[in-house]
């Protein structure tokens, strides 16, 4: 059987100073569904470089970015275009964090910073889908406020009410960072701790709690690797 490809929408770049060590935001992915039987294309969609075609791969990944989906930039703007094409064409895709925001604005949602502030560090997820509970990585002030006709939130947190969001067949996006390993945590927080509160980045500097990253990588291999 050959090998399915996933497309990997790059929407940002790691911080400099963890680059070396960690790779980035595509590698992270890489690794994360290392288990499964994967080739990946990379796209850095930040710096112009886009598919032509939404079903020249099996599936889509979209990363996480420091940008805000509601920035007016030109490549953002494209990639939302792109994100209804994928739609269209019933093409498997995942979105995380900035990847999850833009895929509910591309179709209709609205996202904004949220009025409670930061969510960052580790996060109990609780689960409607299926009555689970995990604790992933946190990093965002922008929400998803408003979820786009037929989407349906199967996670959240206390202070997000729309953090995990299933399209049907089609799309699969969460909040947090299940790519993120808590040492590259830890690095990220203390390369940008001048974004959140003093008193928060004290709080999560240090991750010392189990993450559930092999249930979510889990999830989103299957996802993206069923037969369509």
């Amino acid at each position: 059987m050959t090998a399915k490809t996933i497309g990997i929408l790059v929407t940002g770049h790691s911080p400099a100073e963890l680059a070396g060590e960690y790779g980035n935001y595509a590698d992270m992915f890489a690794t994360l569904l290392g288990t499964f039987d994967f080739a990946f294309k990379r796209y850095f969609v930040v710096d112009g470089e886009f598919p032509e075609s939404p079903s020249e791969v099996d599936g889509w990944l979209l990363t996480g970015s420091k940008f805000g989906v509601y920035e007016d930039h030109d490549w953002i703007r494209r990639l939302e275009a792109f994100i209804r094409e994928v739609h269209a064409a019933k093409v498997p895709t995942v979105g995380i964090c900035f990847g999850h925001q833009v895929m509910a604005k591309a179709l209709g949602g609205h996202v904004e910073k949220f009025k409670g502030g930061w969510s960052a560090g580790p996060v109990t997820y609780t689960r409607s889908d299926t009555g689970e509970e995990h604790v992933l990585l946190a990093w965002h002030q922008d929400q998803v406020i408003r979820v786009p006709d037929g989407a349906e939130v199967v996670g959240k947190t206390d202070a997000c009410e729309n953090a995990v969001i299933r399209y049907g067949d089609w799309g699969l996006s969460y909040q947090p960072h299940p790519e993120f390993s808590p040492r590259f945590f830890e690095g990220l927080a203390e390369a940008r701790k001048a974004a959140i509160p003093e008193a928060l980045f004290e709080q999560v500097k240090k991750v010392e709690v189990p993450i559930a990253t092999d249930k979510i990588a889990q999830e989103i291999g299957e996802f993206l690797g069923r037969n369509r």
